[in-house]
């Protein structure tokens, strides 16, 4: 498992009951979580004392019940700053298991040697795009959601790359891929967070496990000569590393070579020093 240990303003504390007991900074969260099926003592006075709880309803979705939470604050990670707001669907607008993919392509980008190219599609509110032009990268940000790309252009002036080479782009991933392929726009690098279900800026439908496939297939249509790296990220429980493995393998690796890993990705807990699951990436480098 590939666990994101090197936060200080992160750290799930403890997690019991379908629940995960988090510090975000200095505020306490309450949030679900589906891989949580134990059913242990939650003898932390924190349980107790939490700024916000997310209440997941038997019918579906939920809602969240604040105690004393800003409407928004702000975590660091290393060199980079996030803003952090309690929103829909029990997000805060940052998955912190990603950190420990920031840092094996950051270090990638830093020992290349030669100017990177990097795109990042399904990029959210920008973790990976700052991560990536922080070590020294150009980077194309593509969300179907124009609030994620306003979102993640605060949190790059929140970390001083502002000016940094970043084309922030609100668009449908497949089709922003296609016309790249057609303007024959190449990248030595992509990462992909694709959600489980979505719609793009004008209603088109996206589901996993009928469309990544065809979509991994298509993007290697945008891969320079000598790419760098290829990342896919997954909270789909279907999609199970050795899924990612297998289909990086035959679209990527078997066209450039290099090499394939696949994985769960993780949270450390503070109280029970278990790794908590937080879904799977496949991972293709040279």
């Amino acid at each position: 498992m590939w666990i994101a240990d090197g936060w200080k303003d992160y750290e799930v504390i403890d997690c019991s009951q379908g629940e995960k007991l988090e510090r975000w900074g200095d505020y306490i969260l309450v949030r679900p979580d589906p891989q949580v099926i134990w059913n242990t003592p939650k003898v932390n006075r924190k349980w107790k004392n939490m700024n916000a709880h997310y209440h997941r309803s038997v019918k579906g979705g939920g809602e969240w019940e604040f105690f004393n939470l800003p409407e928004q604050w702000t975590i660091s990670y290393k060199s980079l700053k996030f803003n952090l707001k309690p929103f829909s669907f029990k997000h805060t607008g940052l998955f912190p298991e990603q950190a420990t993919n920031w840092d094996w392509f950051s270090e990638k980008i830093e020992n290349a040697n030669r100017p990177v190219k990097v795109l990042n599609l399904f990029a959210y509110t920008g973790g990976a795009t700052l991560a990536a032009a922080a070590a020294g990268a150009s980077v194309t940000h593509v969300d179907a959601s124009k609030g994620m790309v306003a979102w993640a252009k605060e949190n790059a002036r929140l970390s001083g790359l502002e000016e940094a080479p970043v084309r922030w782009l609100v668009d449908d991933c497949v089709k922003f891929v296609e016309r790249e392929i057609r303007r024959e726009n190449k990248y030595d690098a992509i990462i992909m967070d694709p959600p489980s279900y979505g719609r793009g800026p004008k209603g088109e439908i996206w589901k996993i496990e009928e469309a990544i496939y065809d979509f991994i297939k298509l993007c290697t249509g945008v891969l320079s000569d000598n790419p760098l790296f290829f990342l896919i990220n997954s909270y789909t429980t279907g999609l199970a590393p050795s899924v990612l493995s297998y289909m990086i393998s035959t679209e990527i690796m078997s066209k450039f070579g290099g090499s394939v890993d696949a994985s769960e990705i993780g949270l450390p807990v503070s109280d029970s020093k278990l790794i908590l699951p937080c879904g799977a990436s496949g991972r293709w480098e040279r």
